[in-house]
C-alpha cells in the first residue's frame, strides 16, 4: 500500500507541468499573437496596393483606347485636307486653299480638341505611340497648306501655338515634340513631290522648281540633324523615302529644263505655230 500510494504520487508529480515550462508555453503564446496580426495587415496592404495598381492600370488601358480613337479620327480628317490641297490648280488656287484651312481648323476643333483634353496634365509620353500617328499626320497637313499659301515652312512652334489655347491654363499643356514634327515633314516631302508632278502636267513649271528648291531644303537640313539624334528606325526609314521623293522632283523639272522645246502643255498651247493652236482647252 505504501509503495503504490507513493507511486500514485510520483506520477502525478511527473504529470504536473513545472512553473517554468508553464511560463515557456504562455510566453510563446503571447508572441505568436502579434506576428498573426502582423502577417494580417501585410497581407490587407499588399491587397490594397495590388487593387490600385489594378485601377490604375485599367484606367490607361481605357485612356489608350479614346487616345487611339482620337488619333484615328485625326489622321483620316488630316488625310481630307491633303487631298483637298492636291485639287489646287491656276484657275481655283484661292478658292482650294480657303477650303483646306476650313476643314484644318475643324480638324483642330473637333479631333486634336480630343486629344489634347485627354492628354494634359498627365504623363503623355507614355502614350505617344497611340497618339503618334495622327499627330504627324496633322504636321503634314499644317505644313503643306502653309506652303502653298506662303511658300514658307510652318514651324513647331506656331503649330504647338495653336495648340495651346485648347488646353486648360491650370494644366500642362499637350505639345507636339520633336519627332513627331520631324516625322511630319518627312511625310510632307512626299506630298510636295506629287504635288510637284501634277503642277508640271499643268505647265506650271515654276512652281514645281519652287517645290523642288524646298524639298531640297528640307532634305539637307534633315541630313544634318538626324546623325545627331537618338537611335530611331522610323526616321531612317523615312530619310530614305525623302531622298526618292527629292530625286522624283529633280529628275521631272531637269527632264523638262532640258527637253523645254518638246515640252507641250497638257492643255493646249498659246503658240501660233502650234497644231493646237484654236483648240479649247480640255477639261479633266
Amino acid at each position: 500500500m505504501f509503495y503504490a500510494t507513493g507511486f500514485h504520487k510520483s506520477a502525478l508529480m511527473a504529470a504536473k507541468p513545472k512553473p517554468q515550462l508553464l511560463h515557456k508555453i504562455a510566453g510563446t503564446a503571447v508572441e505568436s499573437s502579434p506576428k498573426r496580426a502582423r502577417t494580417l495587415s501585410t497581407q490587407s496592404s499588399m491587397k490594397d496596393a495590388f487593387a490600385k495598381y489594378a485601377e490604375y492600370l485599367n484606367n490607361l488601358n481605357d485612356k489608350r483606347e479614346r487616345v487611339v480613337k482620337a488619333s484615328r479620327d485625326i489622321t483620316m480628317n488630316s488625310k481630307k485636307v491633303i487631298f483637298q490641297v492636291h485639287r489646287i490648280s491656276k484657275q481655283n488656287k484661292e478658292e482650294v486653299l480657303e477650303k483646306a484651312e476650313k476643314d484644318l481648323a475643324d480638324v483642330t476643333t473637333r479631333h486634336v480638341s480630343r486629344l489634347v483634353n485627354e492628354l494634359q496634365g498627365t504623363d503623355f509620353w507614355k502614350l505617344r505611340r497611340a497618339y503618334s500617328p495622327g499627330v504627324q499626320e496633322y504636321v503634314e497637313a499644317a505644313t503643306l497648306c502653309k506652303f502653298c499659301k506662303t511658300g514658307t515652312l510652318l514651324s513647331l512652334d506656331e503649330i504647338n501655338a495653336v495648340l495651346l489655347p485648347l488646353s486648360d491654363p491650370s494644366l500642362e499643356p499637350l505639345q507636339i515634340n520633336n519627332l513627331d514634327y520631324i516625322l511630319g515633314l518627312a511625310d510632307l516631302t512626299g506630298e510636295l513631290m506629287r504635288l510637284a508632278i501634277g503642277r508640271i502636267s499643268d505647265g506650271e513649271l515654276e512652281f514645281a522648281k519652287k517645290i523642288c528648291r524646298f524639298v531640297r531644303d528640307i532634305y539637307r537640313e534633315l541630313t544634318l540633324l538626324v546623325p545627331h539624334m537618338d537611335d530611331n528606325s522610323d526616321i531612317k526609314m523615312k530619310m530614305d523615302t525623302m531622298l526618292q521623293s527629292t530625286m522624283k522632283i529633280e529628275n521631272a523639272c531637269f527632264s523638262v529644263h532640258v527637253r523645254g522645246s518638246e515640252y507641250m502643255p497638257l492643255l493646249g498651247s498659246d503658240d501660233p505655230g502650234s497644231f493646237l493652236s484654236g483648240v479649247p482647252d480640255i477639261e479633266l
